[in-house]
C-alpha cells in the first residue's frame, strides 16, 4: 500500500497535511527510523548535495546519523521535507524548551542551608528587621549573609525563575544513534503489527496506533487484544461507522470497556471507586474546593453517566445483536454488575427494549435483573472450598486461560501433582503469552522470602507477601514445583514451534537480543518519543557520570507548579537522598528547586551522578524518581530521562543550562496523571548499567519511596524471558542452525526487535 492515495483522503476529515507528516515522522522515530514517503522523493541524484551535507550536520548535533539507504533517500527528498524532519527532532527532543535551572553552574554548591530559608522566612513576615540585600521580582526579601544571589537565576526562597538561557552545547555525545529508512510499506507493516499484537500495547504503541488510524484505512485483519480493539472501535465511531464497530464486538465486556474508556481514558475497566482514588491525590481527600488538583467531587462528576439518544440507540443495538446466548451474556456482565446497572439506566435500555426488533434486549434485561443465571466463578469457588477436585478441575478446564491464571494457587491448595496433571491436558489451548508468564514468574511465586511486585488496575505498584500456603511445603517440594512448571511450559512452547512448518535451515540471533525482554505484562504508561525500550531493558553507562533531567510546564500558563527531581541512593545498610531538601549527597549534585513555572516555556531540574564517588562509597543502587509536591499528580507532558556520554558534559557557567539532546540515552513523557511519584530508572553502580523501569508510588517526596518495592519490581523484570532465549527455543524446536553472520535464512537483529508488537508474533497460539 502506498500513502500517495491516502494523502487526498485526509482533506475530507480536515486533517492538516503538515500535522500528518510530523505525526508519521514521530512514529517512525520511535522505531529508530525516519519515514520517507514516495511523494517526498523529487529527484534522483547519485552524489550527495551540499544541502544534504548541511542537513546531516544539523541532525548529528542532536545525536543521530543515517544508514546508507536512508541517506540516499533523504538526498533525493524535497527541501521542505528535510525541514519537517528537523522540526520533528526539535519537538521530540525539546530543543526549543526552557532548560534553565535555578542555580548557575550548579556543579559548584551554593552553600545554602535550612537556616538560610528560616532567616529569609522570618524577614519576610517582618519578624527580623535586618536590611535586605535585595527585594526580588517575586516580592521576597533576601537578608544579608544568606543566599548568594549572584548564583541564582530566580528566587532561592520561593523557587520562581526570572532568567532563561538557551542550550549552549550540542553534539557532545561520543556515539551517534543510527536511524534506518522507513518506506510506505514499512509504515503499513508497522500498522498491521500493532493491530495483530498478541500482548497488550503500551502507551507509546497506543499513541502511535491512534495516529495511524487517523491517516490510514483500517485493514482487514484479526485483532487479538481487547485494549487494541477499543481504540479501533472508538475510531470507527468517530467516523460515523458504528455498524462496522458491531463486527468487532463479541461480548458485553467489549461494550463496557469501550463505554468506560470514553469516560475515563483508560483501556482497562477500572472500578469507579478505584478511579477516584487514582485521580484524587491523598492531600485532596477531604478538600472539595481548592486551587489545584482534582477533588473527590470533581472526580465523581467526571464519571457521571450522561448519553444522547443516538448513543443510547447505538449501545442498545450492540447488545441486541450479540450472538451469545442470553444466559452467557448475563454471566459475563455479572462481575461488573454494579457498573452495568448504572449504564443500563443512563443508556435508557429498558425504554429501548420495549421497541420492536429489540426482543433479545428485553429478555436479556429480564434475566439480568432477576439473576436467572449461574456464575461460573462462583461454582469454582464453591467446589474449591469443599476440596472437590473433580468438579473444580472440570470447571477450570472449560476455561484454560483462567485455569492458567490460578494454576500456582491451585498447586498449593490441591497439591502440585494433580494440578499440573490436569493443567497439562489443556495447556495447548492456553494463549502463548500466559504460558510464558507462568514460566517467567514461577521462581518468584514459589520463593518463601521474596515479596512480589504487582500493580492492580487503577492503582500504584505494591508489594505483596508470599502465599501463606508456601509454609506447609518444604524447600525441596517448592523447587520441584518450579521445575515442573518450567518443564511443562517449555515443552508446550516447543510443541507449538514444531507444529509450524519451516523450511529454513539457519538462523542469526543478535547478541543484543539477550538483553531485551519479551513484551509480556508490565506495560508502560508513559510515552517514549525517542527509540523505544521495553521495561527491564538495560543501558550500559559509557562515561563516569549520569545526568538526570526533568522538564515540565511547556505550553502552560505561569503558575505555582512544583515538580521535583530526586534520587534514592541505596547502600547495604542505609539509604541516602538527593532532592530539593538535600542538594548535595554522596556522588550526587542537584541543580536547585524550581517551584513555579514561567509562561508557556516550562522549567527544568537536573541531578549529576558521579559513578566513581558512588563506587568508592560502596553504594549499591541509585533509583531515579520524580515527584509532584503540589496538589495533583505528576504534571501532564512532564519529560524525564537521563544523559550519558563518554566525555564530560558541559554545564553553563552563566545560566546553568546542562541539556544536550545528543547525549540523551533515554527519556519518557507523562501524558496522563499517574501518581504522586514515579521511578523511571535504577542505576546498578557495580555493573555500571541502568535498568529502565516504571514504578508509581504515592509519596510526594522521594522519602516516600519504598525501596523494597523497587527491588521486588527488579526481581520481577529480571525473571522475564528475553527475546534471544525465545529465539533459541524456536531454533531448537525447528532444528535451525544458529550462525554468527547476518546472511542466514532467518535474521533477527536489533532493527527487527525494536518493533515489540512484531516480536509478539513469535508467541504461537
Amino acid at each position: 500500500m502506498f500513502l500517495t492515495s491516502i494523502l487526498f483522503q485526509t482533506s475530507e476529515t480536515q486533517l492538516s497535511f503538515k500535522k500528518m507528516k510530523q505525526d508519521l515522522l514521530k512514529i517512525s522515530l520511535r522505531q529508530n527510523a525516519i519515514y520517507v514517503p514516495n511523494e517526498a522523493i523529487v529527484k534522483e541524484n547519485e552524489l550527495l548535495t551540499g544541502a544534504t551535507f548541511t542537513f546531516v550536520e544539523n541532525v548529528a548535533k542532536n545525536g543521530f546519523s543515517f544508514s546508507e539507504p536512508l541517506l540516499k533517500a533523504l538526498n533525493n527528498a524535497s527541501y521542505r521535507y528535510k525541514i519537517e524532519i528537523l522540526k520533528t527532532l526539535d519537538s521530540v527532543l525539546g530543543s526549543t524548551n526552557n532548560w534553565t535551572p535555578l542555580v548557575r553552574n550548579w556543579s559548584i554548591p551554593t552553600g545554602e542551608t535550612r537556616f538560610d530559608h528560616l532567616v529569609t522566612w522570618l524577614a519576610n513576615i517582618k519578624v527580623l528587621r535586618n536590611d535586605p540585600v535585595k527585594t526580588l521580582q517575586c516580592g521576597h526579601i533576601i537578608p544579608e549573609n544568606t543566599f548568594p544571589l549572584e548564583r541564582y537565576n530566580g528566587c532561592p526562597f520561593c523557587g520562581k525563575p526570572f532568567v532563561f538561557g538557551n542550550i549552549e552545547r550540542y553534539g557532545q555525545t561520543s556515539k551517534l544513534k543510527v536511524l534506518e529508512l522507513w518506506t510506505d510499506e514499512d509504515l503499513t507493516q508497522y500498522f498491521l503489527s500493532l493491530l495483530q499484537a498478541k500482548t497488550a500495547l503500551d502507551a507509546t504503541q497506543i499513541d502511535s496506533l491512534k495516529m495511524l488510524l487517523k491517516y490510514l484505512p483500517l485493514p482487514k485483519t484479526t485483532i487479538s487484544m481487547k485494549e487494541t480493539l477499543v481504540v479501533v472501535i472508538d475510531t470507527l465511531i468517530e467516523q460515523n461507522q458504528s455498524d462496522k464497530a458491531q463486527l468487532y464486538l463479541s461480548s458485553p465486556t467489549d461494550i463496557l470497556r469501550y463505554l468506560w474508556y470514553k469516560k475515563t481514558g483508560f483501556l482497562q475497566i477500572i472500578e469507579p471507586k478505584n478511579f477516584v482514588k487514582k485521580v484524587v491525590p491523598p492531600s485532596n481527600k477531604f478538600i472539595f474546593l481548592n486551587g489545584g488538583g482534582t477533588t473527590i467531587l470533581e472526580a465523581k462528576l467526571q464519571i457521571k453517566l450522561k448519553y444522547t439518544r443516538a448513543e443510547c440507540l447505538m449501545v442498545a443495538t450492540w447488545l441486541n445483536n450479540l450472538e451469545l446466548d442470553i444466559e452467557k451474556i448475563c454471566e459475563m456482565m455479572h462481575p461488573k454488575r454494579g457498573m452495568w446497572v448504572r449504564f443500563i439506566r443512563a443508556l435508557r435500555l429498558p425504554e429501548y427494549s420495549k421497541k420492536k426488533g429489540f426482543e433479545k434486549l428485553a429478555e436479556l434485561l429480564d434475566v439480568f435483573y432477576n439473576q436467572l443465571y449461574n456464575v461460573w466463578q462462583g461454582n469454582v469457588n464453591n467446589y474449591r472450598l469443599k476440596c472437590d477436585t473433580e468438579k473444580t478441575f472440570g470447571l477450570l478446564k472449560q476455561r484454560p486461560g483462567l485455569f492458567a491464571r490460578s494454576l500456582f494457587a491451585n498447586m498449593l491448595w490441591f497439591g502440585p501433582e494433580q494440578a499440573v496433571a490436569e493443567f497439562s491436558q489443556v495447556i495447548d489451548k492456553v494463549p502463548a503469552r500466559l504460558v510464558f508468564t507462568l514460566n517467567m514468574y514461577a521462581k518468584n511465586y514459589f520463593e518463601t522470602n521474596i515479596q512480589r511486585s504487582v500493580r492492580p488496575l487503577g492503582g500504584i505498584n505494591k508489594r505483596i507477601a508470599p502465599n501463606p500456603l508456601l509454609k506447609i511445603y518444604s524447600k525441596t517440594q517448592l523447587e520441584s514445583m518450579q521445575n515442573n512448571i518450567e518443564e511443562l511450559c517449555l515443552l508446550a512452547v516447543k510443541k507449538r514451534f514444531t507444529a509450524v512448518l519451516n523450511n529454513n535451515k539457519t538462523i542469526f540471533i543478535d547478541e543484543q537480543l539477550f538483553n531485551m525482554p519479551v513484551a509480556i505484562g508490565d506495560r508502560s504508561q508513559t510515552i517514549q518519543d525517542l527509540p523505544v525500550a521495553l521495561m527491564g531493558t538495560r543501558f550500559p553507562v559509557e562515561g563516569n557520570s549520569i545526568r538526570l533531567f526533568m522538564q515540565w510546564g511547556k505550553d502552560m500558563p505561569a503558575q505555582h507548579l512544583d515538580m521535583d527531581l530526586s534520587c534514592n541512593i541505596a547502600y547495604a545498610s542505609k539509604t541516602e537522598y538527593c532532592s530539593y531538601s538535600n542538594l548535595v549527597a554522596t556522588g550526587c549534585m542537584h541543580s536547585g528547586d524550581i517551584q513555579s513555572i514561567p509562561d508557556q516555556i516550562g522549567a527544568a531540574e537536573y541531578i549529576e551522578i558521579d559513578l566513581d564517588a558512588l563506587s568508592k562509597a560502596k553504594a549499591k543502587y541509585v533509583s531515579f524518581t520524580c515527584n509532584a509536591y503540589t496538589y495533583g499528580n505528576i504534571s501532564p507532558n512532564l519529560v524525564v530521562g537521563w544523559m550519558d556520554s563518554k566525555y564530560p558534559m558541559h554545564i553553563s557557567e552563566t545560566t546553568g543550562v546542562a541539556y544536550d539532546p545528543s547525549c540523551v540515552q533515554h527519556q519518557v513523557r507523562v501524558t496522563q496523571n499517574l501518581a504522586k511519584g514515579l521511578v523511571f530508572g535504577v542505576l546498578d553502580v557495580e555493573n555500571r548499567e541502568i535498568m529502565w523501569l516504571e514504578m508509581t508510588f504515592s509519596g510526594e517526596v522521594v522519602q516516600g519511596l519504598d525501596y523494597k518495592g523497587v527491588q521486588a519490581l527488579i526481581n520481577k523484570l529480571s525473571s522475564k524471558l528475553n527475546i534471544g532465549d525465545l529465539l533459541l527455543l524456536k531454533a531448537e524446536a525447528q532444528k535451525l542452525e544458529r550462525v554468527d553472520t547476518p546472511d542466514a535464512d532467518e535474521v533477527y537483529d536489533k532493527k527487527w526487535a525494536i518493533d515489540s508488537a512484531k516480536v509478539t508474533q513469535l508467541l504461537v497460539d
